[in-house]
């Protein structure tokens, strides 16, 4: 025993993780402080973001009931989404000492034992704001504000008595690189019949209007106004955005194909640069997506995680951007998760994200990818007629005028 350990002292390993602890300890009185202030100034900001959250932003549910018959394109749905692109964060006061944040908003996409709903969450100082955008673009259309559907769920407080499968979707490809978007689909002329149209959302419809009686499935995006970047590796001292990492990449593409001893671009890597050109000239958000699919023990059904992943695959192209599932709630093996410990945690963190609505700040602070507005209206519209699920509620015409004192 005693030699064993002799021998370890001895060995060079040993020395190597030895010299390293001195230089640490002695240049401490460098890096320390420095730690010190970073970690002071991250916990302040945590704490000051926290309290302005609180003090500033009573968050309300609103309701979109859709009319039978939509003549509208997604380009609609764009114009309304310009009314969440809320871009101040007032002046370094402000951020830094009393913790101003910009807001953000979730879209989503709810089936409750099949009934489906498309829910926008929203500061309640944004209501009328959201409301004069929805009905200057579809004017039949109803807008109610409603009681948080996630109470139809208590699975903190009722966890044995729920099965649940959580994710969140990443891009597949770096940000500017835009997915396929409505005008990929032809979806961007009122002239296509309504029983021509190819529209990717409907099937998404339809999908969650099949699922039974117990289940539920639930989608959100979380967006915010884009703002600067900071540091990336061929970055690290400059501020940028991602309309600069879009120019680089095309600025890169191009001395690809078309530069001195490089083959021509073809025409489907043309396609690519205007494609990604096209996207910088559109407003953007930082996003994070996120679903739950939860049911009642007794009625999960696993078949159902296939069909979520699957109803965000047709917004992939194979040249372009495309979502993926990241961040399941599950493993590979069996040993990778002793008694399900593991799970459970990774079941509850994502449960209580959803809840909060949390993505850009503590306590579920994550780094978001960015989506123009083209690319959020094709993902998240209103279907015309041709989604005719049973149990996708329509409203015949809408009931009365806008509200009158709505701004302009």
């Amino acid at each position: 025993m005693f030699t064993a350990i002799q021998s370890l002292w001895e060995s060079p390993i040993f020395h190597v993780f030895a010299q390293v602890y001195h230089i640490f300890y002695i240049t401490a009185f460098l890096w320390a402080p420095v730690l010190f202030v970073w970690l002071a100034v991250k916990l302040w900001l945590e704490y000051v973001r926290m309290v302005f959250i609180r003090k500033n932003y009573e968050f309300i549910l609103l309701e979109v009931k859709i009319p039978r018959v939509i003549d509208k394109t997604p380009l609609a749905m764009e114009l309304v989404l310009q009314a969440l692109y809320q871009s101040g964060t007032g002046n370094w006061y402000e951020r830094w000492w009393q913790g101003k944040v910009k807001p953000w908003f979730s879209l989503e996409l709810v089936s409750v034992e099949g009934n489906v709903r498309f829910l926008i969450r929203t500061p309640a100082k944004f209501k009328k704001l959201i409301e004069s955008h929805i009905y200057a673009q579809y004017p039949d259309i109803e807008v109610h504000e409603v009681a948080d559907y996630i109470s139809l769920a208590p699975y903190i407080h009722e966890k044995n008595e729920w099965g649940l499968w959580g994710c969140e979707f990443a891009l597949t490809k770096p940000d500017p690189y835009p997915i396929k978007t409505y005008v990929d689909y032809k979806l961007d002329s009122t002239q296509t019949k309504e029983e021509q149209k190819s529209d990717p959302i409907t099937s998404t419809i339809e999908f969650l209007g099949n699922i039974g009686r117990g289940q539920q499935i639930w989608i959100q995006i979380l967006v915010q106004a884009t703002g600067e970047r900071f540091k990336t590796p061929d970055t690290w001292f400059t501020h940028h955005d991602w309309k600069d990492e879009g120019k680089k990449l095309i600025k890169e593409l191009q001395e690809k194909y078309s530069g001195e001893g490089g083959s021509k671009a073809t025409k489907e890597q043309g396609e690519v640069m205007n494609a990604i050109e096209r996207s910088l000239g559109k407003h953007a958000f930082d996003c994070g997506f996120r679903a739950i699919y939860i049911a009642k023990k007794e009625f999960y059904d696993p078949s159902n995680i296939a069909g979520i992943t699957g109803a965000f695959r047709q917004y992939s192209s194979q040249h372009l951007n495309g979502f993926k599932p990241t961040r399941t709630t599950g493993f590979d093996y069996p040993w990778q998760d002793f008694r399900d410990i593991r799970l459970n945690k990774k079941k509850k963190k994502i449960f209580d994200a959803y809840v909060r609505r949390a993505y850009f700040y503590a306590p579920y602070k994550k780094i978001p990818y960015v989506l123009n507005t083209e690319e959020l209206a094709t993902i998240y519209h209103f279907p015309g007629g041709v989604a005719e699920t049973p149990t996708f509620n329509r409203i015949e015409s809408r009931k009365g005028e806008p509200p009158s004192n709505l701004p302009l």
